[in-house]
């Protein structure tokens, strides 16, 4: 079998299973990424390059539409070297989130078509609308969120396969194609990321002092790509004056850069992280101040090792994509409080795999935080329950990377 996998920033989640593939098909990848070369891991690399920017003063409501047309046209013109250098695949895997596999059925109209099924934009009822502290004055608001999703439908109309990383990501996801879409994770690789009670590592924080965890330290942590709304940052922050004061020897160390991942950039400040240090700087002391750290964003190998250390995990999400940092801090048997919002339900069953509060309620996170770490038994049991529960239901090596390989294997049946 011929695959093709195309993606702006490849490997991106095609990771592990491109070179699982390589091992008994022909795989090529076309890519934006100019750092990889030639070759990466031995499969065939080629690149596209754009034609042109995206268009001064264009309609707000294409903007983004635009960029993917853009991307889509390269592509199908990288797409139409390949065919003339003699390669034509029986399979394409594509992320339709920028546009890359708009035309590529018309370059290769036998081929099957598999597409990475992310998120599919709603006006109402996922993340737009979700937390009233932001609201949306634009009227228009709605007919611009579903125009964001032009470019996946029309992949959609062409689509023979989907995978999706989650069920409740599925979901949102059309009614009308959720039958094409099979629910399958990138996948955890349990192996490596496990307990590891020794773990003592020294972090350097953002105010350049360094940070050394001991054994028998109570470390509550907090991990977002970006300190931000969408994942609960100004929740997490509303909830350590009086978590603070409940745990007066807890350090809580919070992972995550300055920029914005998701959703509107602050108003009030530089950055999201700068305004709620602002806003609940005042109700805090400077002693219990001085056990919040912030890390920045950690090189893995430090950020796997935080978690090993960690006492307790906090993970809040407004319903959007699910992060990986929740199911790697399973994974390492972390004991979680987590917000009770629907992608976190595909993980996180409450006092089971780990404890349910309400988003938005910060009060209820300190309280629920401060009485788990005052049951180290209940701990150590929602953490262990944690790590089961990946290693049976998202391990890489045994359950997720089979069924990835399974996945593109059938698209030809």
């Amino acid at each position: 079998m011929r695959i093709l996998f195309i993606h702006q920033n490849f490997p991106a989640q095609f990771k592990y299973l491109a070179p699982a593939l390589a091992k008994q098909h022909q795989v090529r990848i076309l890519t934006l990424n100019t750092r990889l070369t030639s070759s990466w891991q031995g499969i065939p690399v080629n690149h596209y390059s754009l034609q042109r920017i995206s268009t001064k003063g264009i309609h707000p409501w294409i903007i983004d539409f635009e960029a993917q047309v853009i991307r889509g046209e390269a592509t199908l013109y990288a797409a139409l070297n390949l065919r003339q250098q003699g390669f034509t695949p029986d399979v394409i895997i594509a992320h339709p989130g920028w546009g890359e596999s708009i035309a590529l059925k018309d370059v290769w109209p036998n081929a099957k078509l598999g597409l990475y099924c992310e998120f599919f934009y709603h006006a109402e009822g996922a993340d737009v609308g979700f937390d009233p502290e932001f609201p949306n004055t634009d009227p228009a608001q709605a007919s611009r969120i579903r125009l964001k999703n032009t470019n996946t439908l029309i992949q959609l109309s062409t689509f023979d396969a989907g995978i999706s990383r989650t069920y409740w990501q599925a979901s949102t996801f059309p009614e009308l194609f959720r039958h094409k879409i099979s629910v399958i994770h990138d996948g955890i690789d349990s192996a490596f990321l496990q307990p590891n009670p020794s773990a003592t590592p020294t972090l350097k924080t953002n105010s350049g002092g360094l940070l050394t965890l001991s054994k028998g330290d109570e470390i509550i942590t907090f991990v977002n790509r970006n300190l931000e709304p969408y994942r609960g940052y100004h929740i997490f922050m509303r909830c350590l004056p009086k978590l603070l004061k409940q745990r007066p020897y807890a350090r809580v160390l919070l992972v995550g850069g300055d920029g914005t991942s998701y959703g509107a950039k602050p108003s009030r400040s530089k950055s999201w992280k700068e305004q709620f240090i602002d806003e609940v700087r005042p109700q805090i002391s400077d002693a219990d101040w001085s056990r919040v750290h912030f890390l920045g964003n950690l090189p893995y190998h430090h950020f796997v090792a935080l978690l090993q250390r960690s006492s307790l995990h906090v993970y809040l999400t407004y319903p959007f994509v699910l992060s990986w940092s929740l199911l790697e801090a399973m994974s390492i048997g972390c004991a979680i409080v987590a917000s009770d919002t629907s992608p976190v339900h595909d993980a996180i069953i409450d006092s089971e795999t780990g404890r349910l509060v309400n988003f938005f309620d910060y009060k209820a996170l300190a309280d629920e935080i401060s009485l788990l770490l005052d049951n180290p038994a209940e701990r150590q049991r929602l953490g262990v329950n944690a790590r089961a529960f990946i290693h049976d239901k998202y391990d890489l090596k045994t359950i997720c990377l089979p069924k990835q390989i399974e996945w593109v294997e059938n698209i030809l049946k």
